[in-house]
């Protein structure tokens, strides 16, 4: 205490002012030159001589008033509202002292201590504080929207309100931690971390913000590395709920998808259906997770041979997360599987997209080529008859299709028909030229000259293929066919 009055004679010596006599004076002095830097924003260095002030008179409410308006103005609102307290506690009429508690609550959202305020700062000075109860009103309001949205699980509409609240409380870590979990409900993680990772520089220990990085490391497929942050929430504060809630729900999402792995590994897949399928029944908000949890079932559908499902599964893990190359490369291969050229072939495009190697530039060749092959007239299902038909088997196919659809058994249609007659009947024609040819067969087989089958078939003579076949013993057992019924009837030798 000497050295101070040391100090302060000294400088008011060197000014010029009158010398202090009395502890109260020197206070005084103090606390009128914290003043002078408080009018000039220097709130840093007026924080100090506020302190000394409080120091020399410890019972004067005002000095207290005085540091809690500096520390507002630091933005160090805890401080803040402790010398705001000590102040009326000090002097119970101080309405400075309610005002600044007033703010400060405002400051925390801590509406409670805020409304007891304004209602004391009123009482005394009437009007006084008319702009911090409309800012207390609406954070009132926007604080029971928040809490009705986060019941209805709508995190973006609690966003939302804790945007508004901040527009009124901007340093407020309660708000800014809210909407931060909500984002990460949102699979907006890296803008939530941001916002924990802020308030841990400055709150080191806060649990709700550890909660937070844990949640983001959660959605983000990290399991491991969020059980060891839920961890440690549970370490600061036992009885924080969610972070408790949120550890048993990923350690059990961890352990079904393992298990489900594990079926599949030993090829019951079946088994790893349902193990999958409960694991995504787990946490809807884990798109990651659950992205894989998709794929990993669509391979079991694709080993049970059941394409479809498999597409299903995979375009669910594509909306969870759309750059999935290998979820779009199973269902470009389903595709293919279901001769679903088109869409295998987008699926194709938009993994070249993604990563333009030499597999996947031949696999959407493939497909492109499969397209084109879907595309020509399939002389099989012209025919009738399937891809592993024998020489036999297509001849008797295209007699019996020919026969039927020959445009002499249809004279008396109408022209309607008879054109409909005779495409039938041209078409059955091309198919028995290339399939009964084994080297057009091959040919059409792999694929070869595509864009000419069509153009080269068009002067193929239908009739001429009809005649020759049954002139030539395409009937087979060496009898005599009579066309009877056809319009100037026609026999042919069979051999």
């Amino acid at each position: 205490m000497v050295d101070v009055l040391e100090d302060v004679i000294m400088d008011a010596e060197d000014s010029g002012d009158i010398i202090p006599k009395t502890t109260e004076e020197i206070a005084e002095l103090k606390k009128e030159n914290g003043n002078q830097l408080f009018k000039i924003k220097q709130y840093r260095s007026a924080l100090p001589l506020y302190t000394e002030a409080i120091k020399l008179c410890p019972h004067i409410s005002a000095y207290y008033g005085n540091r809690a308006a500096c520390y507002i103005m630091l933005n160090r609102y805890n401080e803040a509202l402790d010398d705001s307290r000590r102040s009326i506690q000090l002097d119970p009429n101080f309405v400075k002292g309610y005002i600044r508690i007033l703010k400060c609550g405002i400051a925390l959202g801590d509406l409670v201590t805020a409304e007891g305020a304004a209602k004391n700062a009123e009482r005394l000075q009437p009007g006084s504080v008319i702009n911090e109860i409309r800012s207390l009103e609406k954070l009132k309001q926007y604080e029971a929207d928040a809490r009705k949205a986060e019941e209805a699980k709508d995190y973006r509409k609690v966003v939302f309100c804790m945007d508004r609240c901040l527009d009124e409380a901007p340093v407020c870590e309660k708000y800014k931690l809210k909407k931060a979990e909500c984002l990460a409900y949102l699979g907006r993680c890296q803008e939530a971390q941001e916002i924990a990772n802020d308030i841990l520089r400055s709150s080191k220990g806060s649990a709700d913000a550890i909660f937070v990085r844990g949640l983001c490391l959660y959605y983000d497929d990290n399991i491991d590395k969020a059980f060891t942050h839920f961890q440690q929430v549970l370490r600061f504060a036992p009885d924080h709920s969610k972070a408790m809630d949120q550890y048993k729900r990923a350690k059990q999402l961890k352990k079904k998808k393992e298990d489900g792995n594990e079926a599949f590994k030993l090829c019951r897949f079946s088994e790893a259906i349902n193990l999958y399928t409960e694991a995504l029944a787990i946490d809807p908000l884990n798109k990651k997770t659950n992205a894989k949890l998709y794929f990993n079932r669509a391979n079991a559908y694709f080993r049970l041979t059941k394409p479809r499902e498999a597409v299903q599964d995979c375009t669910h893990a594509l909306f969870l997360d759309e750059s999935y190359l290998k979820a779009l490369l199973r269902r470009a291969k389903c595709y293919m599987d279901l001769e679903e050229y088109e869409e295998a072939v987008k699926d194709y495009e938009k993994a070249c997209k993604i990563d333009k190697n030499r597999e996947n530039k031949r696999l959407l060749q493939d497909a492109k080529f499969a397209l084109k092959k879907s595309k020509r007239k399939d002389y099989y299902k012209i025919l009738g008859v399937d891809k592993g038909a024998s020489e036999d088997d297509i001849k008797k196919a295209y007699r019996k299709r020919a026969l039927v659809h020959h445009p002499d058994r249809h004279a008396h249609a109408t022209d309607l028909e008879k054109k409909e007659q005779e495409k039938k009947f041209k078409e059955i024609g091309e198919a028995y030229g290339i399939l009964s040819d084994p080297k057009k067969k091959a040919r059409y087989d792999s694929g070869q000259d595509i864009e000419d089958y069509n153009q080269g078939m068009s002067d193929i003579d239908p009739t001429q293929i009809f005649q020759t076949f049954f002139s030539t013993g395409g009937h087979g057992n060496g009898a005599e066919f009579n066309m009877n019924g056809f319009p100037g009837g026609f026999s042919f030798q069979f051999g």
